[in-house]
């Protein structure tokens, strides 16, 4: 079963990685080791209008000093790891950089609202942490990745591939009182960003200049290695379960090598390949009849039929026709299987 996020690690996702190491490591630090500097990084609005401390806005935006909020926002950065791989780092950081600006003007309106409607001040200390721009990635996760039933219980209620991911956002939103505020700013920033409104995607992005000194300084420290084909099998398995994962993992090893290589024969030659040939187990095999001792000509399948719906859901996410059609075909209309192959490829 593929997930939504792709393969395992933090290939090609440099940015990703860094977001995952150094906020938790100095939020482990400031919470063993340095407990009188935490009120440096506290997120207090009120301060910083006031007491026009501004550097607050930066010190109370990046650090966790929850270490709840920072375990649950770093399991959610590793899953959109996949938005990196696919937009690149500096489009990635630049959506990243969108909504964390975006987002601290929405918390102050938001402030703003509670205290005049209802005078509430205690909504002014936010929780700390680089929380906004995550809870902003659930507006691509929703709108880009598609959502593949898994398990369906109690009725029309189904388990999809997609779920987990909602229920540790769930997990996030309910860990504080006013992180609803800070939720809410992150996902009006997000759709901001992500629907251009406003231009805001010309204007809060990185410039090359920028991305290529970043990627130049800081993404050999940063960047990991491709991870290897095989698998691990998890313990405690029985043989049984063993061997048919094992097959499932050989098939679709086998499955994928096929598809790269069709697509490279067919980028050589310009023109279509032949499906039946490099997927037999996918398509229905010619079969060869002898009547009365001579070989009838092989009859040619009709080609695999492709739901157009799943062929535009993927030309939403970026992915070319043409690619479209040779990952649904090659994956037997699996649109899990297709869109995990496409994004790693």
């Amino acid at each position: 079963m593929f997930t939504s996020t792709g393969s395992s690690g933090l290939y090609k996702a440099p940015l990703s990685k860094s977001l995952l190491l150094v906020p938790s490591a100095l939020s482990l630090l400031l919470a063993l080791l340095l407990p009188h500097c935490q009120k440096l990084f506290v997120y207090d609005l009120h301060a910083v209008k006031n007491d026009f401390q501004i550097w607050r806005l930066i010190c109370g935006r990046i650090i966790c000093l929850d270490l709840k909020d920072t375990f649950c926002s770093s399991l959610l950065i590793y899953n959109f790891r996949i938005f990196e791989r696919r937009y690149g780092s500096r489009k990635f950081a630049s959506f990243l950089l969108g909504s964390w600006v975006l987002s601290a003007l929405f918390d102050f309106l938001l402030v703003e609202a509670m205290q005049y409607s209802f005078g509430i001040t205690a909504a002014s200390n936010l929780p700390s942490g680089f929380l906004a721009p995550v809870f902003a990635l659930f507006v691509p996760f929703y709108c880009s990745i598609p959502r593949v039933q898994v398990a369906q219980i109690l009725g029309p209620l189904s388990i999809t591939n997609k779920t987990l991911i909602y229920i540790l956002g769930l997990q996030l939103f309910t860990s504080g009182s006013y992180i609803w505020i800070v939720a809410i700013s992150g996902l009006v920033s997000g759709l901001c960003y992500d629907s251009k409104m406003f231009q805001v995607h010309q204007v809060l992005c990185i410039p090359s200049w920028m991305a290529k000194f970043f990627s130049w300084t800081l993404e050999p420290i940063f960047s990991s290695s491709e991870p290897t084909s095989e698998a691990r099998i998890g313990m405690g398995a029985t043989l049984d379960i063993q061997r048919q994962q094992r097959m499932e993992l050989l098939d679709r090893q086998l499955m994928f090598s096929q598809f790269a290589q069709g697509r490279r024969q067919r980028q050589q030659q310009g023109g279509m390949i032949n499906w039946n040939r490099l997927f037999p187990p996918l398509r229905q095999r010619q079969n060869v009849n002898y009547q009365g001792g001579q070989q009838s000509e092989p009859a040619v399948p009709p080609p695999l039929e492709v739901s157009e719906e799943q062929v535009a859901r993927l030309m939403e996410m970026g992915f070319s026709r043409g690619d479209a059609l040779e990952a649904l075909r090659a994956s037997n209309n699996d649109l899990n299987v297709a869109t995990n192959f496409l994004l790693q490829h």
